[in-house]
């Protein structure tokens, strides 16, 4: 298979599966936290468990292809370093991938190891992660 084809197919993937991940942060944090204030709080933690039951079999595997799909394109685009050192699009396609790995080491971590997260256990920075790693994916082209 041509190698171009490839790499199209692996950022197809990649971003079905970021709007996965992302999507279900998006909702969880604007709809799904504000279930609240209209439920009282058992017919909320049913609610919420109904949804997040079927949320674990497939955001945080969504994720791992996000991070391992990433990773081949990190690969993949990176190019040389020049001798004045990084140019800019390798500076943020380096801060996308550090933060895109830290998402993933974090969810990894949490899905099959069972370890909570450390700190931010609400959704809100993984959601501002994933903002920023989308704003840089739209600069580093500039």
């Amino acid at each position: 298979m041509n190698e171009s084809l490839i790499y199209t197919l692996i950022h197809t993937i990649h971003i079905f599966s970021v709007f996965t991940y992302g999507g279900f942060l998006f909702v969880d944090i604007l709809f799904l936290s504000k279930m609240q204030q209209s439920l009282d709080n058992n017919e909320y933690t049913k609610a919420r468990e109904a949804i997040m039951m079927h949320v674990r079999k497939v955001v945080p595997y969504a994720l791992m292809v996000a991070v391992a799909s990433g990773i081949y394109m990190f690969v993949h685009i990176f190019g040389p370093i020049g001798e004045d050192g990084l140019n800019s699009f390798q500076m943020m396609l380096s801060a996308k991938a550090f933060l895109g790995l830290w998402l993933g080491v974090r969810g990894i971590n949490q899905k099959l190891f069972g370890i909570n997260p450390w700190v931010f256990k609400s959704h809100l920075f993984p959601f501002t992660l994933v903002v920023i790693i989308i704003l840089l994916s739209q600069l580093m082209w500039l």
